[in-house]
């Protein structure tokens, strides 16, 4: 399976919703998809992964990347709708503590 990701701006700020599965094989495309976004100062990004159904190491390392470029850029990065699983893939990995995570909402702009 595909991983595939939309945008939708409203009011300078970007939601991204990422669906399928996201390891070594589908990556690339994500991570040419969130290369491309253009962040400018102050831009939020909302990245909604409750659609995502299985991530490796991979995508942690793309999500990472995004969200310190983010920051480089001064401009912010949120992910949400994490399953249960995603969840404890960013915990165990301690990734939860550093990047901004809200774990129970979902956007409801598709």
């Amino acid at each position: 399976m595909d991983v595939t990701i939309h945008f939708k701006e409203i009011d300078h700020k970007l939601f991204g919703f990422v669906e399928g599965e996201i390891d070594t094989f589908t990556a690339s495309g994500l991570r040419e998809e969130l290369e491309a976004v253009k962040i400018t100062e102050g831009l939020e990004v909302e990245l909604d992964l409750s659609k995502v159904n299985y991530m490796d190491s991979t995508g942690l390392g793309i999500f990472v990347a995004f969200y310190k470029r983010a920051l480089r850029e001064n401009g912010k990065v949120k992910l949400v709708g994490l399953s249960s699983r995603l969840q404890r893939l960013f915990e165990i990995t301690g990734l939860s503590d550093l990047m901004d995570i809200e774990t129970d909402k979902k956007v409801e702009l598709r």
